[in-house]
């Protein structure tokens, strides 16, 4: 693989040399021209018109649909086949966690495990049906895999049944944490099929008689995704089964890149809190001079640009390997286990620097930090990702 091109123009010094941005190692610089100046477009917008405009619809456990459109103006429903580069396609992921965990979310997964999976596993008529409205993100989808007492045994467990009668798919079953189950207009729900026991991928329009979904409220991060609990009792045509989709080893190859894109969505939640905890640091007074002028604010903030430092390096060597061809299940699971709870660090001492401030979501980090909480779970669970790795890492696995 040839060496990747360095931007190096006086824009490029300028905006990533600075030390008020998050960016600490610079991987932007390693892009090229047009895709920096569209990580920068990207950048400019999410901050100006997303960070503090999100805040009180995640209060509210609200969707913003408008905000999804604009991003939908700006490429971000089409990362996975508009042919940039995984590094442009990661940090553009950690632009948006920067400015909102949720909505990087949602825009990953929509990439990811909606648009990647049709794109990769479905037919020529499915894609034509349903990819240029998920491009835009003026369709969404809902990717229909976990189960109410499912989750990290799934590949086992899968108790979802499809049977075929009569040139139709007969699909029964519950999915829960679906997100975007609710408002989704097509639904990738993953079935066992009865005549031969394989866990199978089908499209579903979630106005099929028969979809049912609610919403799952209280919860304490990532209140911006409208995860729900969707019941299935439904018939489909046989072409809704997507051709490629009739193994579980489908659905892993999906949750593999998920796994890793999870790991960007850490490194711009560290740009965030870093972000604000040290505009705080600066900002605010105590006993007649800034908080920054403390020793332990100072060594707060230091230990946080650190574990960014980490996070990103790591991420930047693993985009490598993906470029590469080489991103096995084992890497990525390191990455999403590790920088997640590496995340969760940088929250808790984000939380101290910003005091009685650090509980108010208006102040962001308590916002921050309870969708970490959310991420550190999803995507498959901290220990199962770590047991996943732990069983690469031996040749023994130790799953119960």
């Amino acid at each position: 693989m040839p060496p990747r091109a360095t931007h190096t123009s006086a824009k490029a010094k300028t905006a990533q040399s600075s030390n008020n941005h998050p960016d600490l190692l610079e991987l932007a610089r390693h892009l090229s021209a047009a895709e920096f100046g569209r990580l920068h477009e990207i950048e400019t917008y999410v901050q100006e018109n997303i960070r503090q405009q999100s805040v009180e619809p995640w209060n509210q456990e609200a969707l913003p649909v408008e905000m999804l459109h604009r991003l939908g103006d700006l490429g971000l429903g089409e990362l996975f086949t508009d042919g940039s580069s995984q590094l442009f396609q990661g940090l553009a992921h950690a632009a948006l966690a920067r400015a909102d965990v949720s909505l990087s979310s949602i825009i990953g997964i929509h990439n990811e495990l909606i648009v990647g999976t049709i794109n990769t596993l479905g037919s020529s008529e499915q894609r034509e049906r349903w990819l240029p409205g998920l491009k835009r993100l003026t369709t969404l989808g809902a990717f229909c895999l976990t189960e109410p007492d499912h989750g990290s045994d799934i590949a086992g467990g899968l108790a979802t049944s499809a049977t075929l009668e009569g040139g139709h798919w007969r699909i029964r079953g519950s999915k829960r944490w679906i997100g975007l189950g609710t408002v989704a207009d097509v639904a990738v729900v993953w079935a066992r099929d009865t005549a031969d026991h394989q866990i199978k991928g089908f499209l579903v329009p979630t106005d099929t008689p028969g979809y049912q979904a609610q919403k799952i409220t209280h919860k304490t991060g990532l209140r911006i995704m409208q995860n729900a609990e969707v019941e299935l009792d439904l018939s489909v045509p046989e072409s809704a089964l997507m051709p490629k989709a009739t193994s579980f080893a489908a659905t892993s190859e999906g949750l593999r890149g998920s796994r890793a894109w999870v790991g960007w969505q850490a490194v711009g939640a560290q740009q965030a809190l870093f972000d604000i905890a040290r505009s705080y640091a600066v900002t605010r007074e105590q006993f007649g001079k800034p908080l920054a002028s403390f020793q332990l604010i100072q060594v707060a903030l230091a230990t946080m640009a650190g574990n960014l430092a980490v996070s990103t390096a790591f991420m930047g060597e693993l985009t490598r390997l993906q470029e590469e061809g080489r991103l096995t299940m084992l890497r990525a699971s390191l990455a999403k286990a590790t920088l997640t709870r590496i995340a969760r660090e940088s929250a808790a001492s984000a939380r101290d620097v910003l005091g009685g401030n650090g509980i108010l979501s208006t102040h962001e980090v308590a916002k921050i930090a309870g969708d970490i909480d959310a991420i550190f779970t999803y995507e498959g669970s901290h220990g199962i990702n770590m047991l996943i790795a732990g069983r690469d890492l031996t040749g023994v696995s130790a799953f119960a």
